[in-house]
C-alpha cells in the first residue's frame, strides 16, 4: 500500500475505520504528504468513531500540503451507530487494495508469531475505478449539512457492480436490501464446497440454515473462526451457536496464535473479500464492501491460504464440546448474541428515526 502511494502519479483516496498515529500510521500520513507535494491530489477519509482516539490536528500538515481530510459521521448520539466500517485504498484509480486490516500496529506481523491475522486483495483494473466512486460518494456524504444520511432512506450506494470475473458489493445501514447477504446466500444455496474464516461470527438464522443445508445435500462446510478475539462478546455470542451446527456436520475450528481478524469466504468457484464480517452489524448496521471473484485461480489461492490456516487451529469435537459446555457457558452466549443481535440493532435503529 506505501509502494502504491509512492508511485501515485494523479489520485490517492484511502478510506479507514481505524487509524492510529506513531509507526505505521505516521507513515502512511507521510507518504500521503509526499504526493500532495508532487501535485497527486489526496483524499482521505476516516471514521470518527472508530478512530475516536486519532487528534484532527493528527492531519494538518497533509491538508496544508494540499490534500482533504474528513471524518465520516463525527460523533453524535444520533447516529452513533452507523459507522463506516470499509477500508481501502486507491491509487490513479487502477490499483487498489481492499481488506480486513485497518491501519494499526496490531496488524504488522505474520498472523503467527506477531500480528492479528488478517488478509488483504489487491486489485487492479475497472474494478479500481468503481472502488474509487464509491469513495467518492462516501467523501461527499461524510460532511453534507443538509441530509447527512439521506441513505438510511433509500440508496443507490447499495449495490452490485460487476466487471468480468469480479463483482463489487456495496451496502449501507436502512432499509435497503443488502446486496452482500442476497449473492451470499444465491451462492449458498447451490454450494457443495464452503470454508469460512470470519473474525465475528453471528450469521442470523437463514444464513444458519443454508449453511447446514450444504451438508444436508451431501457436501462439506469448514469454518475457521476466533480462538483469540478483540471482542470477547462477539466470541461468546458466535460459541453459542456450535451445538447446533456441529450436530448438523459443519466442521468449526478456531485460530490459536494471535487474534483472528480475517474476512474470507469461499464458498464452490467462488471467493469473497473486503470488510464485511458475518455478524449483524456487519450484515445490517454498517457501510461495507466485499469483492467477489470467480477467477480461478484466485479462487485457488485462497483456498490455499485457508490449507495454510487449518494447522494453526483447535478443531472442535462435538462430544467434547457437550461435556464441557457448562449451563453458565450457554446463558453467557445466549446473552451475548442477544445483546449483539437484538439490542445493538434496536438503539441503532431507534437512533436513525
Amino acid at each position: 500500500m506505501l509502494e502504491a502511494i509512492d508511485g501515485a502519479k494523479i489520485s490517492v483516496r484511502l478510506e479507514m475505520y481505524i487509524f492510529h498515529s506513531g509507526g505505521i500510521g505516521d507513515q502512511f500520513r507521510d507518504a500521503l504528504i509526499r504526493a500532495c507535494q508532487r501535485g497527486v491530489r489526496v483524499h482521505v477519509l476516516i471514521d470518527a468513531l472508530g478512530s475516536i482516539a486519532l487528534a484532527e490536528s493528527f492531519w494538518t500538515t497533509l491538508q496544508t500540503s494540499g490534500g482533504h481530510f474528513r471524518w465520516f459521521n463525527r460523533l453524535s448520539l444520533a447516529h452513533l451507530g452507523m459507522r463506516n466500517h470499509r477500508k481501502s485504498l486507491v491509487c490513479d484509480e487502477a490499483i487498489a487494495t481492499v481488506g480486513g486490516f485497518n491501519i494499526a500496529p496490531v496488524y504488522q506481523g505474520d498472523g503467527l508469531a506477531a500480528g492479528w491475522r488478517d488478509f488483504g486483495l489487491k486489485i487492479s483494473g475497472p474494478l479500481a475505478q468503481h472502488l474509487a466512486a464509491a469513495f467518492d460518494e462516501m467523501f461527499a456524504i461524510a460532511e453534507s449539512k443538509a441530509k447527512p444520511f439521506a441513505p438510511l432512506r433509500k440508496s443507490r450506494q447499495s449495490k452490485i457492480v460487476s466487471v468480468r470475473e469480479a463483482e463489487l458489493l456495496l451496502s449501507v445501514p436502512g432499509r435497503t436490501r443488502n446486496p452482500m447477504k442476497r449473492a451470499l446466500r444465491m451462492d449458498l444455496g447451490r454450494a457443495r464446497d464452503v470454508q469460512i474464516i470470519c473474525a465475528y461470527f453471528l450469521p442470523n438464522w437463514r444464513i444458519r440454515r443454508d449453511l447446514l443445508r450444504v451438508v444436508r445435500r451431501g457436501g462439506r462446510v469448514q469454518l475457521i473462526l476466533a480462538g483469540k478475539s478483540d471482542v470477547p462478546l462477539s466470541r461468546l455470542a458466535a460459541r453459542s451457536f456450535f451445538t447446533r451446527l456441529l450436530r448438523g456436520g459443519i466442521e468449526i475450528y478456531e485460530y490459536q496464535p494471535q487474534i483472528l481478524h480475517a474476512k474470507m469466504f469461499i464458498i464452490d468457484k467462488a471467493v469473497y473479500a473486503g470488510s464485511s464480517n458475518l455478524d449483524t452489524r456487519s450484515l445490517e448496521l454498517n457501510y461495507e464492501l466485499l469483492v467477489r471473484l470467480t477467477e480461478p485461480k484466485t479462487v485457488e489461492e485462497a483456498r490455499l491460504m485457508f490449507s495454510g490456516d487449518l494447522p494453526h487451529c483447535e478443531k472442535i469435537d462435538l462430544e467434547l464440546w457437550k461435556k464441557t459446555r457448562t449451563f453458565w457457558d450457554q446463558l453467557k452466549g445466549r446473552w451475548a448474541g442477544f445483546l449483539l443481535a437484538r439490542v445493538d440493532p434496536y438503539f441503532s435503529r431507534r437512533k436513525w428515526k
